[in-house]
This record gives C-alpha cells, sequence and structure tokens, in this order.
C-alpha cells in the first residue's frame, strides 16, 4: 500500500512540476526577444538561417581540427548577433 500512495504522490507533484513548466514557457514564449523583434520590424530573418546553414555546411568540409570549426561557429555567433541587435533598435 505504501508503494502505491508513494506512485500516485509522484504523479501528482510530477503534473504539477508540469503544470508551472508549461506556464513558465508560455510567459517566455509571450517576451519579445531578438528575432521576434527583427521578424516584427520586417526584418527577415534569413540572414541568421542562411549564416547558419553556411555554418553547418562549412563545418561539414572543415578540416578535422577542432580550432577551424570553432572559429567558423564563433563567427557565425558574432554575424548574428550583431544582425538580431540592428534589428532590435530599429
Amino acid at each position: 500500500m505504501p508503494d502505491s500512495l508513494s506512485a500516485r504522490m509522484r504523479d501528482e507533484i510530477d503534473d504539477q512540476v508540469a503544470e508551472a513548466f508549461d506556464a513558465y514557457l508560455e510567459d517566455r514564449l509571450a517576451e519579445p526577444g531578438p528575432l521576434r523583434a527583427a521578424l516584427a520590424t520586417r526584418r527577415g530573418a534569413g540572414v541568421v538561417l542562411g549564416s547558419i546553414g553556411l555554418g553547418a555546411l562549412a563545418t561539414a568540409v572543415a578540416p578535422t581540427g577542432v580550432t577551424a570549426v570553432c572559429w567558423i561557429w564563433a563567427a557565425i555567433t558574432a554575424v548574428d548577433v550583431t544582425w538580431l541587435l540592428t534589428a532590435r533598435r530599429r
């Protein structure tokens, strides 16, 4: 009997945690972020998505060294962050 009570309590706690997490995500999704601001100002997100696609391609053809891949993604991050921050200012 104690095992079934414990299982029921775990299920109830899991349900409460899931509901709280859903509410948190709903609140976070309602907040404007840089990508949403870029889309709202009618600046396409094509630069961000295109740079990620090119980064994936560059990673596939990059030399086996980790350094080259790190430099590729650092450059992509810099471009994307700059693009999104300039979209937020306008």
